[in-house]
């Protein structure tokens, strides 16, 4: 859809976004290529760089007709050369919009970052290295986007769970075996997750307009107290990292 278009200019209403937004004329007129992603950021090819976008917390895209009135969070248009705009929406103001010249990945915000948890490099040899002898908990080792990314709290939590791994254990504590395990563990909960259309937020909708429902599945997160799934016991809440974290003091060891 947005393919071989040519970025005809960008309407910035609001700059004040996580961090200003600052993009040079000079992109107006180039033409876009194959829409990827990185992590958590859209990445928009022209020809003389990358347009790289961060939704935030509630951002979203849209594609509406030119000349549509922009509504009270409609921050940034990238008019297109047929007529139509891509609107980024985010009421939070948490999203972003940065430009980088040349290779995409020399961006700062992307250097750096870990293997895409989904792909083959994010496998158990590459994590025990990185748990080797490290003394930090393995639920923050997981959480860390030098290690790998796209892990966030909810999915940690219930990983962590489903290989039956406490979430403070020290990360050089885990054995291999137990690595593996938790590999194939943010493997199956993040897909899990993409199939059922995300963990919603109270004011996210995916971009067909429905809540995600993966909420629903969730074996331990926001469920502190209630009774574990496997042996009914009561799941423990805890702050780890000042993140909530919850876990089964009798199926994770």
């Amino acid at each position: 859809m947005l393919t071989g278009r040519r970025l005809r200019r960008v309407v910035v209403r609001n700059a004040a976004l996580r961090w200003p937004v600052e993009l040079p004329a000079s992109i107006g007129g180039q033409r876009l290529g194959a829409v990827e992603r990185r992590a958590k950021y859209l990445l928009l090819p022209l020809e003389s760089g990358s347009l790289i976008l961060h939704l935030g917390m509630s951002g979203h895209l849209s594609v509406v007709p030119g000349g549509t009135p922009p509504g009270k969070h409609d921050h940034v248009d990238f008019e297109l050369d047929d007529g139509r705009a891509v609107r980024l929406t985010d009421p939070r103001r948490f999203g972003s919009v940065h430009w980088q010249p040349g290779p995409v990945h020399d961006h700062w915000l992307l250097r750096g970052l870990g293997p895409e948890p989904l792909s083959r490099d994010f496998d158990p040899a590459y994590l025990a290295a990185c748990a080797r002898r490290r003394k930090v908990a393995i639920k923050n080792l997981l959480m860390n986007a030098r290690v790998v990314v796209g892990v966030g709290n909810i999915y940690a939590n219930e990983a962590l769970f489903l290989a039956g791994i406490r979430p403070r254990l020290a990360a050089g504590r885990v054995t291999r075996h137990r690595l593996t395990e938790l590999v194939a563990a943010v493997k199956s909960t993040l897909a899990s997750a993409i199939q059922s259309g995300g963990t919603t937020l109270r004011d996210f909708t995916g971009a067909d307009g429905r809540p995600g429902y993966f909420v629903h599945e969730l074996a331990v997160y926001g469920r502190g107290g209630e009774p574990c799934i496997r042996c009914t016991g009561a799941l423990k809440e805890v702050w780890l990292a000042g993140r909530t974290t919850v876990y089964c003091p009798r199926c994770q060891s």
